[in-house]
């Protein structure tokens, strides 16, 4: 489906009793959207690191007998895996696992660090060796060199903090049995804090405290490190205080990344993504007779343009969920198809009618043509597309997956060729403006360079 990839997901507990695998287990299924392509637990257990990880779902990577073996402690981090920087073999996968002179660390790694090869380098002429070629074993390489150069765990992880740059969220993992939590001072991937009798847990998205028994406690704010031993917070600090803030959040969490049922910076997802379809009904209005949106993360947008254009809400599509990663393409005939096998469309609902379709974007073009034609092949009589982010133009330096400007349909063609390469009857993009109107109840600032080209590197 061409989407953006939803970057990755990291998980960390710190209780005051064992169990934790199980917790991060949970809660990195819960967080699954955010990664496919690989899944791993680091447990601190009687002073040591225990970490099992490999390419697959998580549920490839663990069956019960792999997970009771990690069930022990008290002190776990996760990870599943999207990659944005090298490939997606198994020496990628994360958390990674890093041995120093007196001790180890685990770390667990959500984002892009755009000084990554700068990083590395210095750290082969000091004589590290790497076995990966993605960015967070050079992020845990670096903690574990900072920590032996200062003699200190705290005054290294600080340290080393002040030397990535670009989009990093963290769950750090000590064999002393502390657990870390740092976002960078930009804020670009969302972290949190969730809290129960027994202990803390740091996620991704505050959903995955809701799987896990867990309440919200508050975001982990950009720039701060959270320390947490025995399932309290024992401190937080600022490293990164005079680092000047230049962008914030990635707006494409509310429009894509995040499930609808997470809180990120103060602002519901769903709140974020209904809005963006009430402030479309107002900027692109037309004559229709029905709304529906692209299974799954159009379906909020369409809502929201439903309820402020008084159309009807219609399910326009059957989804298969049963796909998963053998969804494949044997020949060119099932290449031309393979929309058909994960979406059809609904005909009893949508024959006849003028449909409203809304979508959460348009990256280059080549699904939503087909469900479009897919739609017109069903009885529908016409299709005007509604899209609830800006036409998106620009790489992205911080984590997603977009390889060159020339791939983005919306530099190759203008708003009506976009329109009649997909075959819609109208075409409507929400404005930026529109969009941060949508989700101005975040509490941080954006990074929107996607739109604009502001700070792209």
């Amino acid at each position: 489906m061409d989407k953006l990839k939803e970057e990755c997901a990291v998980v960390g507990v710190s209780q005051q009793s064992s169990g934790t695998a199980g917790i991060v287990y949970n809660g990195l299924l819960t967080l699954q959207h955010r990664g496919q392509e690989s899944a791993g637990i680091a447990v601190v257990s009687d002073g040591n690191i225990i970490c099992k990880k490999d390419t697959g779902l998580l549920s490839e990577v663990f069956v019960n007998e792999s997970l009771d073996d990690l069930n022990h402690g008290s002190t776990a981090i996760g990870h599943t895996r999207y990659s944005t920087m090298g490939g997606s073999q198994k020496e990628n996968a994360g958390p990674f696992v890093t041995e120093y002179l007196t001790g180890r660390i685990a770390v667990a790694h959500n984002g892009n660090i755009t000084n990554a090869g700068e990083l590395r380098a210095s750290l082969e002429e000091s004589g590290l060796r790497f076995k990966a070629t993605c960015d967070s074993e050079i992020v845990a390489s670096l903690l574990a060199f900072r920590i032996v150069k200062e003699k200190d765990i705290f005054k290294g992880i600080e340290k080393a903090i002040q030397e990535l740059e670009g989009a990093f969220s963290l769950c750090i993992a000590t064999a002393e049995g502390h657990l870390f939590a740092v976002r960078d001072t930009q804020g670009y991937r969302p972290l949190c804090l969730g809290t129960n009798e027994n202990g803390i847990m740091v996620a991704s998205e505050s959903c995955a405290f809701d799987a896990c028994g867990f309440e919200f406690l508050r975001d982990v704010e950009p720039g701060e490190t959270v320390v947490i031993k025995n399932g309290k917070i024992e401190d937080t600090f600022f490293p990164d205080k005079k680092k000047e803030k230049t962008h914030g959040l990635c707006i494409f969490e509310y429009v894509y990344f995040a499930r609808p049922d997470s809180v990120i910076d103060g602002l519901s997802v769903y709140e974020a993504r209904f809005n963006m379809g009430v402030i479309l009904s107002k900027e692109h209005p037309t004559d229709a007779d029905i709304v529906s949106g692209v299974p799954d993360s159009g379906l909020d947008a369409a809502i929201g343009y439903s309820y402020a254009s008084g159309l009807p809400l219609v399910n326009g599509f059957v989804k298969n969920r049963y796909i998963g990663r053998s969804f494949i393409y044997p020949s060119q005939d099932l290449r031309l198809s393979a929309v058909r096998l994960k979406l059809n469309p609904l005909r009893a609902g949508i024959e006849g009618k003028r449909v409203v379709l809304v979508d959460d974007s348009i990256v280059r073009g080549t699904t939503l043509e087909k469900i479009v034609l897919s739609l017109k092949a069903a009885g529908a009589k016409e299709v005007h597309l509604r899209i609830s982010s800006p036409p998106f133009k620009f790489t992205c330096s911080y984590g997603t997956d977009i390889d060159s400007m020339e791939s983005l349909i919306a530099n190759r063609m203008s708003l009506e060729e976009i329109r009649k390469s997909l075959g819609a009857d109208s075409l409507g993009y929400i404005s930026l403006d529109g969009l941060k109107a949508a989700c101005n109840k975040c509490n941080v600032s954006f990074c929107s360079s996607c739109f604009t080209g502001d700070g792209v590197l």
